[in-house]
């Protein structure tokens, strides 16, 4: 049953929408996009209020060019153009309602990732976070393990955990579409971003406190000045005493990124044989980038870097296949490509909460790029 617009434009504007609703209210204006190319408005009675009308909206969407980077598009829909938009749309131009409608009903749409991870014990046994109970999951090595409410797993020492051996490990991996939070036994926080694995000891013995990352995770590491933390992966290690930090090293991405919100990190790129070919020393608010086993250091976009956790995606002229990497490990979907998509660039944010059609909506509004929705795969192809 078709909604009338103004009501669904009341509903948009008083946060009521459904997901599948607000797909529909955000592709309003990727139609008024298209309006000059599919419909002569030379003979058109409100011609001029029309264009007048495009212009204001295209000015409150802050789309601008740059002359390196490509097209930008803000993503940010405000009540005030979207009621442009319907003016335009619905009212100066009839005769697209049922068309447009039916065209967007028929987009299938894809849900966001959310707390979804697998636990694997010290001795094999593999345990679903998702589907879990809250409360007390195991009991090992003196260590007794809960998931809570929120999703967040938790560790408390046991009478016996100074027994538990350094040796044994504990996995956490969260799957595409999946994202996870863990208190390690010392009192360290890890977030871990979707398509992402943590190998830890059941007891921080020795001098370092090790652990093992593959893909993106945020640590906020306890204070202990006798016990380094180090963070290991396939390029690199980083070595703190107590800090906030965030290392990217998903195996589909060209360079590993290090960031450093709070304290001092020591970030060594390692070769093949452990060997550190080079070091650095982040301050707060720098970024290293790991790249053929070269350390460069620069200020980070903490927002950008940040964004995951936050719940938000942020684009600062970021390329499109990057975007689509970030999109496909959350929403667990195959991206095939059809065009040559280079030079093709993004800036602006928008919630990782919304379905999938809500993010395409957008950038496809640019006119650059066009996608469809197949099941779990997305058809990227250029617009001509």
């Amino acid at each position: 049953m078709q909604q009338d617009p103004k009501l669904l434009l009341k509903k948009y504007m008083d946060g009521e929408c459904s997901e599948e609703e607000k797909a529909i209210v955000e592709s309003w204006y990727q139609e008024l996009n298209n309006i000059n190319a599919h419909h002569s408005l030379n003979n058109h009675p409100n011609k001029d209020l029309v264009e007048q009308t495009k212009k204001e909206v295209w000015n409150t969407l802050s789309v601008h060019k740059n002359k390196n980077k490509g097209t930008f598009l803000w993503l940010k829909i405000t009540s005030a153009a979207v009621v442009l938009i319907l003016l335009s749309v619905y009212l100066f131009l009839p005769d697209q309602k049922s068309t447009l409608t039916r065209q967007v009903a028929k987009i299938s749409d894809i849900a966001p990732g959310g707390n979804k991870a697998f636990l694997t014990l010290a001795n094999g046994k593999k345990i679903s976070l998702t589907d879990a109970a809250n409360g007390e999951l195991v009991k090992e090595a003196g260590l007794v393990i809960q998931k809570k409410a929120d999703g967040q797993l938790i560790y408390t020492a046991g009478n016996s955990a100074g027994s538990a051996s350094g040796s044994q490990y504990n996995i956490i991996e969260t799957p595409r579409g999946g994202k996870y939070q863990i208190n390690l036994p010392d009192g360290t926080r890890v977030w871990l971003n979707s398509g992402s694995a943590l190998k830890y000891p059941l007891n921080f013995t020795g001098h370092f406190r090790k652990v093992e990352l593959k893909g993106e995770g945020y640590f906020e590491v306890a204070k202990d000045k006798t016990k380094p933390f180090l963070v290991k992966t396939t390029q690199q290690e980083v070595e703190v005493l107590g800090t906030h930090f965030n290392i990217s090293s998903y195996t589909d991405e060209a360079v590993v990124k290090t960031t450093l919100l709070e304290g001092s990190v020591k970030v060594k790129a390692t070769l093949v044989d452990s060997k550190v070919s080079s070091q650095e020393i982040l301050k707060p608010g720098q970024q290293s980038q790991l790249r053929s086993n070269q350390l460069k250091i620069g200020p980070a976009d903490l927002e950008s870097v940040m964004a995951w956790k936050n719940g938000d995606f942020v684009f600062e002229g970021d390329d499109l296949k990057s975007i689509m990497r970030q999109l496909s490990r959350w929403y667990d979907v195959e991206v095939i490509y059809q065009g040559n998509f280079e030079n093709l660039h993004f800036g602006g944010y928008v919630s990782r909460s919304k379905n999938i059609s809500s993010v395409l909506n957008i950038m496809a509004s640019t006119g650059k790029v066009h996608f469809k929705i197949s099941d779990k795969k997305i058809i990227v192809t250029n617009n001509k």
